[in-house]
């Protein structure tokens, strides 16, 4: 295998790479890194988070940069400032050896004034999140005349975030650059019309395939009724008592109210979502990061950016509707060559997206009962033995005590103490799953086998028979119509995250959702169709009023 030596970078970073213990640079790093190096190629680099695409543009700014001149002379742009932050950190122990190179992370959420300070002492490389540079760039404290390399990092993340106009008012204001570097986990057409256009024949490099999984994750998935995914959410975590991971849900209100819900039930839980204050964001992602917290709830959005080593898990409380959006949660996990699981709770009608999922991501899926409560507790108990016989009892002055636990313990026997060790740790799980019921869907009235190798028309025949039925007033679903659809920026996805989070509604309750450019239609469960309409109807979107009703009492 070829090590960071053999790749022509300085002497300084080698001996950086060396003292952190990387020897053998990864795919990405070893594909990108000889190309950069030369400083005139554009390059667009696809690979999956967690393959090494940091040091794969950090080393080659650090190698190329003039330490003499203390002013920007390299850009990386990305989505958040978990990312941002995390940046700085890596390339910090990168430079460590080269004590005039300095960068610097600017970001919203900290003080302006203080980031303007740190610019005007002089640093070489600037790592920012779009929103913040803008403002740096408007009130004239940051000059971007002299920046030579520009680095998009998880491009495919700020375009999701609408930062498409920010990103080329930057490389607008970076006439000079003699290279962009553009990274990503996956190629949308949007990306694609970035690098045409401000890209010149960019080389390529590709790790894996284009919106394929990590390998080194094992994609499962569990059938249950819809309104039973809380207990098998529940089921799925005490089945897996080491698991250190993130639960994906659509909403922030879904997020608040599972996170509340397993809290008062003694879980080490917190939730992260767009209602938070940056403040309280920190507070709940060191947590997390320290492992004060087992497991984190988060929308797609409030996880944008997020990189923590060690995750073991994730869970799609729902499947998100973008393929791309279940390659990025997926990819929490499984970083840098080591396993993960990602688990998603489905229901049968799901099927036939979970197959479209498997296809695009083109890795295979599997189907897993979801435990009994006899397996549950069986795996908790077997978790506590292990914990009990692997701890490490040298260190305390337990021997001073041992014979007033003899005395004490003199007329009970062996078996009866181990009997009440295991009641006093699992009383609570033995009398919650003693009457715990089966959470798998045992009989289909259709052949879930054949509908899952299907390609999803079958399902479609099927919404067909249910619209005709609303439509002619037979079902128990409403139509409600709404003047807003894909020119005021949405799409499927981010429309049905908008409309429940506006109401505090839940998935469940809608039916089909038929996007125009001008207008929507929107299919809802009747006794829901009047919270919806009070919730939206009226309020404004981008200085438009909204107008929502009955679409059959227009």
């Amino acid at each position: 295998m070829i090590t960071f030596s053999e790749l022509g970078l300085d002497a300084r970073l080698v001996q950086a790479t060396d003292a952190l213990g990387f020897v053998n640079p990864t795919t990405i790093q070893e594909k990108a890194i000889p190309v950069l190096l030369s400083g005139t190629k554009d390059l667009i680099g696809l690979a999956q988070t967690g393959t090494g695409k940091t040091a794969a543009f950090g080393l080659p700014l650090l190698d190329l940069i003039e330490e003499k001149q203390r002013y920007p002379q390299a850009l990386v742009v990305c989505p958040t400032r978990e990312l941002c932050l995390q940046i700085v950190n890596e390339i910090e122990h990168f430079k460590k050896f080269i004590p005039g190179m300095h960068v610097l992370a600017v970001y919203g959420g900290s003080s302006i004034g203080m980031q303007i300070r740190d610019l005007k002492r002089g640093v070489q490389i600037v790592v920012a999140t779009p929103g913040r540079l803008i403002d740096l760039i408007e009130r004239k404290a940051i000059n971007l005349e002299q920046i030579k390399y520009v680095v998009l990092d998880e491009a495919d993340e700020m375009l999701n975030m609408g930062f498409q106009e920010d990103i080329e008012f930057i490389l607008q204001n970076t006439p000079q650059r003699e290279a962009t570097w553009l990274f990503s986990a996956t190629m949308p057409p949007e990306i694609r019309k970035v690098s045409k256009r401000y890209m010149k024949e960019p080389f390529e490099v590709t790790v894996g395939k284009v919106n394929t999984a990590n390998k080194n994750i094992d994609h499962q998935y569990y059938i249950t009724q819809a309104q039973q995914r809380y207990e098998a959410l529940k089921r799925l975590i005490d089945f897996n008592p080491g698991m250190y991971g993130i639960i994906f849900t659509r909403t922030k209100a879904d997020a608040q109210e599972i996170a509340e819900k397993l809290t008062r039930e003694g879980y080490d839980i917190d939730a992260l979502h767009g209602d938070l204050t940056q403040q309280q964001r920190d507070k709940v992602m060191n947590a997390f990061r320290d492992k004060a917290l087992q497991l984190l709830i988060a929308t797609d959005v409030a996880a944008r950016g997020i990189d923590v080593k060690e995750i073991t898990h994730v869970i799609n409380y729902e499947l998100p509707d973008d393929t791309e959006v279940y390659t990025h949660r997926s990819g929490r996990t499984g970083r840098a060559g080591s396993t993960g699981v990602c688990m998603s709770i489905v229901h049968s009608r799901e099927l036939y997206k979970l197959k479209t999922i498997e296809r695009l991501v083109q890795s295979q899926f599997h189907r897993l009962e979801i435990p009994s409560g006899k397996d549950v507790c069986r795996k908790q108990f077997y978790h506590f033995m292990d914990k009990l016989l692997q701890l490490d009892i040298s260190h305390g002055d337990y021997e001073t005590y041992l014979p007033m636990l003899q005395e004490k313990f003199a007329d009970v026997s062996k078996d009866e103490i181990l009997q009440r060790m295991a009641a006093l740790e699992f009383d609570r799980f033995l009398k919650y799953y003693e009457n715990a019921e089966d959470l798998n869907i045992r009989e289909q009235k259709r052949d879930n086998r054949r509908e899952f190798a299907g390609d999803g028309r079958d399902q479609g025949r099927t919404r067909g028979r249910d619209n005709k039925a609303v439509r002619n007033g037979n079902s128990e679903y409403a139509r409600l119509f709404v003047n807003l659809g894909t020119k005021d920026g949405f799409y499927k996805a981010s429309f049905l995250q908008f409309i429940l989070d506006m109401s505090d509604l839940k998935k469940d309750v809608l039916g089909r959702i038929d996007m125009k450019e001008m207008n929507s239609w929107i299919e809802i469960d009747k006794r829901a169709a009047k919270q919806m309409i009070s919730a939206i109807d009226g309020k404004n979107y981008r200085g438009r009023r909204i107008r929502m009703n009955d679409a059959n009492s227009r």
